[in-house]
């Protein structure tokens, strides 16, 4: 199974939005694919020494946005990413980059320098995903969100 997740007690994300967000992304890259089975609410709250409500929370939520499906007897699996579209892509994108340019400024860091962060962070993800599965064809989806 290759669901890793790392939660970080003390981070101000709540340890459920952790959990989805990491299995959003498994599920996205193809860390996880469509039919394999993840770790019952029980399991996983085990492993992660969280409380089960945690995981039950992080579940139901992900189910509600088609990225798993539970079947009562036999489990819980993962569902084909789910497809959104280029104005839902576009917005999600803009308010992380407000974040990023708020927090920038807050702390006096000029564009030039978050420029090169942005470089670097891409970079990385590129490398990341390059091990874990076949290249991205970054043209293909900046087709799709600018169309």
């Amino acid at each position: 199974m290759a669901l890793h997740i790392h939660i970080q007690p003390g981070d101000d994300i709540p340890i459920y939005r952790q959990l989805v967000k990491q299995v959003e992304a498994a599920v996205i890259t193809g860390r996880v694919t469509p039919g394999e089975r993840l770790p019952s609410q029980r399991e996983l709250a085990q492993e992660l020494v969280i409380a089960p409500l945690t995981v039950k929370r992080a579940y139901d939520e992900l189910e509600s946005n088609g990225y798993l499906r539970m079947e009562r007897g036999r489990g819980t699996f993962a569902c084909p990413p789910p497809q959104f579209s280029a104005e839902v892509v576009t917005k999600e994108i803009q308010q992380a980059i407000r974040r990023v340019v708020e927090l920038a400024w807050q702390h006096q860091v000029d564009f030039e320098q978050i420029s090169h962060m942005l470089t670097e962070t891409e970079r990385q993800y590129q490398t990341e995903l390059s091990r874990k599965k076949p290249a991205v064809n970054k043209s293909q989806g900046a087709e799709e969100i600018s169309s």
